[in-house]
């Protein structure tokens, strides 16, 4: 059976202290609660280590919102996989659009990010997703076809089962806008279809494929209950405790 994930991603948002409310929170909210899901938050650089501190024997994950692939060297402002290591990070958020749209990263270095997390024993969360213009103009199984071939090259099979994919339509990120449950349920079958093609049925049936784009509370379980959606990446949602608990428990 898949392992469901809900991964919070919290972007350039809170600090030090304000990460520790947070964490608090989240760590106070789940103690009467039974989730059926992998929870997992992605906080900032700057306050991983006191996150992994804070969520030490809890059942909460830790992530880092990206990566660079080489080990060590001049690469200015960069993180490796190593430091995230280093501080308790499991998880790795790669290939955001805000990543790609922002700041130009291709699907040949998200290809490379991958390969370096995988090696590094950390669990790649691998975001794709089409634009508003993309899915007006019918090209959305293109785009994301060619996102998830040209991200997993030369990745085999046992490593593609290490991977969580991402579908985050990037017309529904920050927007309020929400895929509906059969937009983003159809979407999420093509994807598996592909990973079937890339690889086999068993593979893709092992592959946990998260959706995200405006996930709150009140539209959770309509999306979480879709055969193909197995979690999610949640975005402002993951700010607030009660929100991400919610979410959490949805599953």
């Amino acid at each position: 059976m898949r392992k469901k994930i809900i991964a919070g991603n919290w972007k350039m948002n809170l600090n030090l202290s304000e990460s520790i409310e947070l964490i608090s929170g989240i760590k106070n909210g789940l103690v009467n609660q039974q989730l059926n899901c992998e929870l997992v938050i992605c906080p900032p650089f700057t306050s991983l280590e006191t996150a992994s501190v804070l969520i030490k024997d809890s059942a909460i994950k830790l992530g880092g919102q990206n990566m660079y692939y080489e080990e060590n060297g001049a690469f200015t402002a960069e993180i490796s996989a190593s430091m995230l290591k280093s501080v308790g990070c499991q998880y790795v958020i790669l290939g955001h659009s805000e990543r790609r749209t922002i700041f130009g990263e291709t699907n040949e270095l998200i290809n490379k990010k991958i390969k370096k997390a995988l090696t590094s024993q950390l669990t790649p969360i691998f975001c794709i997703g089409e634009t508003l213009e993309e899915r007006e103009s019918g090209s959305t199984f293109d785009v994301v076809k060619k996102q998830v071939v040209e991200g997993l090259s030369e990745i085999n099979s046992e490593d593609a089962q290490k991977i969580v994919i991402a579908y985050e339509p990037v017309w529904a990120i920050g927007t309020g806008k929400t895929a509906s449950k059969e937009q983003a349920e159809e979407v999420h079958a093509f994807i598996r279809s592909l990973l079937c093609e890339l690889y086999s049925n068993e593979v893709a049936e092992e592959i946990t494929i998260q959706y995200g784009g405006s996930v709150k509370p009140d539209n959770a379980v309509e999306l979480l209950s879709q055969p193909n959606i197995d979690g999610a990446l949640v975005g402002g949602a993951c700010l607030k405790a009660d929100s991400f608990i919610a979410i959490g428990a949805a599953c």
